[in-house]
Order: C-alpha cells, then structure tokens, then sequence
C-alpha cells in the first residue's frame, strides 16, 4: 500500500482531516489537572495521549473539534463549571500554540487557519447536562465559542434520551424541542452522536439548520446503539447534516462489543471509571488485555463503516470523527492522531476517488457549519433568543 500511503499524505496536504470529536481536553484534566507544563503537546506524548502536536501534523489533521466534555455523573451547576473549565483549557492550548493553532468560530476561521498553515480549533459540548436545563447557559457557551452541543452523553438528561440508557422521553421532550431550535438559532450544530434513535429522529424533524454526528459509526454494519440507523443516515441528505464516522473498537467491529461489556465491569470491579484512561486506569486495562485477548480493529474496519455511510448518506454527508483521548483502545493502524494517512490509503485501495476523499476530509465539515451559520442569520432576523424553561414545557 506504499503508493496509495504516499497518496493519501497528498490528499491530506491540500485537504486536511476536520476531525469531529478529540476528547484531550478531559485527558489534561484527568492526567495533570490542567497543568499544562507537565503535559506539554508540543512535544510527542506516544504512550500518554493519542494526541499531540507534531502527530496532528503527521496526520494531515487541519481542523480539530475539542471536546469540552463532562462526564455525565455530573450534574447541576457542577457540571456546568467543569465544562467551562474545558472551555478554559481549549483556549489556553490556542494562546500557549500560536503558531501551531488557531482558535476558530465560523466556516471562515477554517478556511483561514489553513490557509495560514494552522490547526482550526473548534469546540464541541458533549451532553445536554452541560447547560443545567438552561437556554440562558447554551447561549452562554456559544458565546464562550462552543460551536456544536451533542444532545446527550451516556446517560438521558431531563429532555432528550440517550442511546445507552433506558427511554424515558421516547426521544426529545418539548424543552428539548426547544433546545433545538435555540440552537439552530444561535448557529451551533445539533451533534446527535450518543443520542438515541427517537432522539435523532425527532432531532431531524424539528431542526432547520444541518445537525452532525462527530463520532457515530454504521449500526448496519455494527449493531451498537450508538450508532446510526440506515433510516437516519438516508435522512441526512435532505437534512445536509455529515455523518462522522468513529474508530472506537466496540462501536465498529462487532466481535469488540461484549469485549468491552466484560473489560468495563472489571473497571467498575476495580473501583474505576470505565472512561478512566490514566495511566492506572490503563494498567488495569492491558492486564486485563493480557488475559482476554481483544478482538483488534484496524483501517479497514472503519472503511467497511465508510463504505456503507457514503452508499447510504451520500458522499456528501459523510466525515470522521476518532475519539481520540476518549478511549481506552484504537484500532491497530489508526492508534492516535497520527494515523488518518492509513484511513485514506486504504480508501484509496477501495476506489475512492480524491474527490471524494476531499469531501470526506475537508469540504463536507466546513460546509455544515457554513449552512448552519446561513440558518442562524436568518433566525436571529425574525426569532428573540428563547426564554422558555423546562418546567413552562414540560410541567
């Protein structure tokens, strides 16, 4: 695969990766509390994060979404200063990285990071509970430059149910309708990654702008409720939202599933996190690696994923999203930031013409945020910022 490698490395040069999804931010907390002289990413942290940036550099990366993430055990107001925190760091990273990064807001600001030869910096809040039921907090956010919000984490919040919890709402209650609509007015993209299969359908309904998936893979192709139905990714084309496909073992290769199930109990077994990835949340992982041989996912894994979006969706309305930092384990070919060259090389392989792989990478992601911002100032001509509140919506 040496010429389509050599290939792909082109590609990526005049059409570099949006990536949807990077979870370094809750990395740098967890690993040093924000203390970003004992983490330092300018230098290669291979053992450490999956992130940094000379591997960004290696791997064509051009745009980034930093996840500010929260973890979904926190809640109220807590969680909305942990988030903000997560704001705080994005932002440092950006000031302390000038040359490197460029903080981004607008479809523009991508454009102009790489025209400049810098990194895109963009924002995404991963979860609902991130804003405290508070329409007030979400304009906040995008205020603070969070430019998508992903509806829900692993767990439901009060108006929108999660893939990976029991329904409660049957997908978006009245607020959370609502929800959609502030933010479609605001111009912050609608990420319905983590959400469940009514939630992204009525997501789909109510929102007039684009939404996303940053991280969601084919449920076609690997039965996980995290990812997404065929009837949901055929929707996408009238919607012109982007699917971005995901590189988490358990969401891509079916084998990994119960893998997984078997590897998070013997986390909780251990008193941790599953989502813990430091270095003793990781010890206890390859140990346990070491006696339950992980079934491995590799480049192609997340091509067959591709191949069956793009059949589906439309080339259009297709992207990556790896989940960098969010994950214990990555596939063998694809293990850090590093690795997109391999993704493209064996698309490549498979006949896709760098057109396409263009829309992939590049063009597919600035154009959703670039619509999403068309939308918004239409709205803002014609909408006041809403007022509502859960209890008004949903007594």
């Amino acid at each position: 695969m040496g010429a389509e490698l050599a290939r792909a490395r082109e590609l990526l040069a005049a059409h570099p990766v949006v990536d949807g999804h990077n979870d370094l931010p809750w990395a740098l907390r967890e690993h040093v509390r924000y203390d970003l002289d004992r983490l330092d990413v300018a230098a290669d942290q291979s053992g450490v994060l999956h992130t940094d940036l000379p591997r960004l550099r290696a791997g064509g990366v051009g745009a980034q979404f930093w996840s500010v993430f929260v973890r979904a055990d926190m809640a109220g107001d807590d969680a909305v200063s942990a988030t903000l925190e997560q704001i705080d760091v994005v932002r440092r990273l950006v000031d302390r990285h000038p040359d490197e990064l460029r903080l981004a807001l607008t479809a523009d600001d991508m454009e102009a990071a790489r025209a400049e030869g810098r990194i895109a910096s963009l924002m995404g809040a991963e979860g609902g509970h991130s804003i405290n039921c508070s329409l007030a907090t979400l304009r906040a956010l995008h205020r603070l430059g969070v430019r998508y919000m992903t509806l829900t984490h692993n767990d439901n919040v009060p108006w929108a149910d999660s893939a990976t919890d029991t329904p409660v709402a049957g997908g978006l209650t009245r607020f959370g309708e609502e929800v959609v609509r502030e933010m479609n007015r605001l111009g912050m993209l609608v990420d319905l990654s983590h959400v469940s299969a009514d939630t992204m359908r009525d997501a789909l309904r109510v929102s007039e702008a684009p939404v996303v998936f940053s991280h969601s893979s084919a449920r076609t192709v690997c039965d996980h409720p995290r990812n997404v139905p065929d009837d949901v990714l055929a929707a996408l084309a009238a919607n012109g939202g982007v699917a971005m496909a995901t590189f988490v073992p358990k969401f891509i290769l079916p084998a990994a599933i119960e893998w997984t199930r078997q590897a998070d109990e013997n986390m909780r077994a251990h008193g941790l996190h599953p989502l813990d990835t430091t270095p003793g949340g990781m010890a206890v992982q390859r140990a346990f690696e070491a006696d339950h041989p992980r079934p491995r996912a590799t480049a192609a894994t997340v091509a067959d994923h591709l191949d069956h979006m793009r059949e589906v969706a439309g080339i259009d309305h297709i992207g990556v999203g790896g989940d960098f930092d969010g994950t214990a384990f990555t596939p063998d070919d694809l293990a850090d930031v590093a690795g997109y060259p391999n993704l493209l090389a064996e698309l490549l392989r498979r006949g896709w013409s760098d057109a396409d792989l263009a829309k992939l990478t590049w063009r597919n992601a600035v154009r959703v945020l670039r619509d999403a911002e068309a939308v918004s100032r239409d709205l803002r001509a014609v909408r006041e910022p809403s007022i509502a509140t859960i209890d008004q919506l949903d007594g």
